[in-house]
C-alpha cells in the first residue's frame, strides 16, 4: 500500500504555508492528527524506516533516488513486484526543506531564519522555535517513530560518494555497510570528536539527534549537486534497497560490503591564502596519497608568485578535490580520508 499527504511545515510571514509531501508505503497509514497528517503502524506492523532528501536545497539526487524507489516499490516500474513485498514501512519525504529547494541553496536567507540558516543544524527542531527548527520538529514527529534513518545528501561533483555514521555506533556501521557506498566515513560526535566539531554545531545535525535518541542513522553523500546524475541516483536505489533489507522491510539479504572505513571528513587541506587553485596535474578523487605529498599549489594571478603548496597532512584516500579555481583563505582545496579500523 502506498499513501502520501501534504504536509504543512511552517509559515511565512505573509501566512504562505511552507508544504511538502510525506510518502508512506507498506504496512503503515497517514491519519488525520492534530497538526495534520501523522503516522499510524499496526503493533504487528514490522521495522520503520524513515528517508528524506533535499534538506539542502541544490542536493536534488536524493529526491529522485525516492522518486525511483517510489516507482520500484509500487509496481509503477516495469519488472518491479510492487509493495506486496514490504513487511514493515517506509516513510519518505523527497523535499525537507522546499524553502532552500526553490532557491536552490544549501542555506536559507538571514531574513528567513537568522537563527538557523542551515536547516541541518538545528534537529530535533522546536514547535516555538525559528522557521527551520518548527520544520524541523514537524519532520521530526515522522523520523523519531522510525527504526531506521536515511537523510540523503549529495556532494559536489568532484566528490568521492561515500556514506556517513556516527563512530563506535555498530547499528549505524551495519546500517551504513547495507546502503553500500564504497567508502564509509565515521564520524566522531561529542568530546572525541575534532575541534571544529562543536565549532561548526554539528551536535545540531540530523544524523546526530537521530542517533543519540537511539535511531541507527546514517548521512549518504551522493556525487553532484544541483543536477541528476544517473549513476549518483542508481547508486542511492539500490543503497535504499539494501537499507529496507536489512531492517526487515524487503525479503533478502543486503549485497556483502567489502570496502573502506576512513576517519571522518572533518580533516581537510585548505588554502593558506587567497587566489588560484592549480591541482597537480592527474590527481583525481579516490587516488592513494601519502603524508607529504604535494596536491596542488595557490598562486597570485597579478604576480605570478606561490603562495602555498597544498601537501597531503595524512596517508589516505582523495575524496574532494575543488575544481573552483579561485579560492579564498581558508577554502577546502583537497580532502584526504585517513583509513582506519572501526
Amino acid at each position: 500500500m502506498h499513501d502520501s499527504r501534504e504536509l504543512l511545515l511552517a509559515r511565512l510571514p505573509s501566512g504562505v504555508p511552507i508544504r511538502t509531501t510525506v510518502h508512506v508505503y507498506g504496512e503503515g497509514t497517514l491519519v488525520d492528527g492534530d497538526e495534520g497528517p501523522a503516522l499510524a503502524v499496526p503493533d504487528d506492523g514490522g521495522p520503520v524506516v524513515y528517508a528524506q532528501a533535499a534538506q539542502h536545497g541544490r542536493e536534488v539526487n536524493g529526491a529522485a533516488v525516492l522518486r525511483r524507489l517510489h516507482g520500484r516499490l509500487t509496481g509503477e516500474t516495469a519488472g518491479t513486484a510492487g509493495d506486496a513485498d514490504l513487511d514493515g514501512t517506509l516513510v519518505a519525504v523527497p523535499v525537507a526543506d522546499p524553502l532552500t529547494f526553490d532557491h536552490v541553496s544549501y542555506t536559507t536567507p538571514e531574513s528567513l531564519d537568522s537563527v538557523n540558516a542551515n536547516m541541518n543544524r538545528c534537529w530535533p527542531g522546536d514547535p516555538e522555535g525559528s522557521l527551520h527548527e518548527r520544520m524541523a520538529a514537524r519532520l521530526w514527529s515522522f523520523a523519531s517513530r522510525a527504526d531506521a534513518v536515511v537523510d540523503l545528501h549529495t556532494g559536489s561533483p568532484t566528490m568521492l560518494t561515500h556514506t556517513v555514521y556516527m563512530r563506535g555506533d555498530d547499528d549505524c556501521r551495519r546500517l551504513a555497510e547495507a546502503f553500500g557506498t564504497e567508502i564509509l566515513l565515521a564520524e566522531a560526535a561529542g568530546d572525541d570528536a575534532d575541534t571544529e566539531w562543536a565549532e561548526r554545531n554539528f551536535g545540531g545535525k540530523f544524523r546526530v539527534a537521530a542517533t543519540r535518541e537511539g535511531i541507527p542513522t546514517i548521512t549518504p553523500e551522493l556525487a553532484h549537486s544541483r543536477e541528476i546524475v544517473e549513476d549518483a541516483v542508481e547508486t542511492g536505489v539500490e543503497g535504499m534497497i539494501g537499507v529496507l533489507k536489512r531492517e526487515g522491510v524487503l525479503a533478502g539479504e543486503p549485497e556483502p560490503w567489502e570496502g573502506t572505513v576512513a576517519r571522518n571528513h572533518l580533516g581537510r587541506v585548505t588554502a593558506v591564502d587567497s587566489g588560484l587553485f592549480r591541482a597537480t596535474p592527474g590527481l583525481e578523487i579516490g587516488d592513494e596519497v601519502e603524508d607529504g605529498d604535494r596536491l596542488g599549489e595557490v598562486y597570485d594571478p597579478t604576480t605570478f608568485e606561490t603562495l602555498g603548496v597544498a601537501e597531503a597532512d595524512r596517508d589516505g584516500i582523495v575524496y574532494s578535490i575543488a575544481r573552483e579555481s579561485t579560492v579564498t583563505a581558508g577554502g577546502t582545496l583537497v580532502g584526504v580520508a585517513e583509513r582506519i579500523d572501526d
